[in-house]
C-alpha cells in the first residue's frame, strides 16, 4: 500500500509516519513537508516552503490512502486566515486530489470540540473539515478525535505543561474520556484504519485511545 501522510512534522504526524514506515504492509509513504524529514528507504519527502506548491505534483503520487494529521493553532499560524489554511484548505486540497487519482480510504485527526454549531473558529473549522472530508467520496473514512495527547512537543504550550502532570497523576481516577491519549495509540489507530479499512464513516473518540 502507498500512503500519503499530511502533517508528518507534528507530534501525531511523526508518530504516525514512524509506525507506517515500520509496517510491512506499507510499500511507500509520501509525506510532503516544509522542512526535510530524515531519509528512509520507503519514504518520499517532497519539500516546499509552502505546501500549496506541491499540489500540482500530487496528481502523480497515485496513493491508495490518506492520513491527515495536519493541525495548528491561531497563535502559531499567526492569523485566523493562516489557521484555516492549515486546518481546512490544505487537508481538503490534498485529499481531493488523492481521491481523484484512486485513493479510497482516508483517516483524519480532528478534535473533541469539532462542531458546526459552535461559533469558535477552531471548533467550527474542525467541524467543517470533518463534514467536507466525508463529502469527497472516500468509501472508507475514519475520523479520530483525541483528547490531550501524551507526547513531547518541540514548542512550549503552557496549558499542557501544567495540566499533563496532573492528568497523568490522576489517571486511575479520571473517566476514560478525560485521560491522556498516548501518541503511539493515536498513530496505531490511524495506520490500522487505512490498512484494515472499514466501509462507511467511523468515529474514534478519546476514550478508545487511552
Amino acid at each position: 500500500m502507498k500512503i500519503l501522510i499530511l502533517g508528518a512534522t507534528g507530534v501525531t504526524g511523526k508518530a504516525t509516519l514512524a509506525r507506517a514506515l515500520a509496517e510491512a504492509r506499507v510499500e511507500q509513504v509520501i509525506a510532503p513537508t516544509r522542512r526535510r524529514l530524515p531519509p528512509h528507504p520507503k519514504l518520499v519527502n517532497p519539500v516546499a516552503a509552502q505546501l500549496d506548491q506541491l499540489l500540482p505534483e500530487a496528481n502523480a503520487w497515485k496513493v491508495d490512502a490518506v492520513i491527515c494529521a495536519m493541525g495548528t493553532t491561531i497563535r502559531k499560524a499567526g492569523s485566523k486566515t493562516a489557521f484555516r489554511h492549515v486546518d481546512y484548505e490544505l487537508p481538503m486540497a490534498f485529499s481531493e486530489r488523492a481521491h481523484r487519482n484512486g485513493a479510497d480510504v482516508v483517516a483524519l485527526v480532528s478534535s473533541p470540540g469539532a462542531s458546526l454549531s459552535i461559533p469558535l473558529l477552531y471548533c467550527r473549522t474542525k467541524g467543517e473539515v470533518e463534514r467536507d472530508i466525508k463529502g469527497i467520496g472516500f468509501p472508507s473514512v475514519t475520523i479520530v478525535r483525541p483528547g490531550m495527547i501524551g507526547a513531547e512537543r518541540e514548542e512550549f504550550r503552557l496549558a499542557e505543561r501544567i495540566v499533563m502532570p496532573v492528568a497523568t497523576l490522576l489517571r486511575p481516577l479520571l473517566p476514560r474520556g478525560l485521560r491522556v491519549n498516548p501518541v503511539g495509540n493515536i498513530a496505531k489507530v490511524l495506520v490500522e484504519s487505512v490498512l484494515e479499512r472499514q466501509p462507511g464513516v467511523r468515529m474514534v473518540t478519546s476514550r478508545e485511545m487511552v
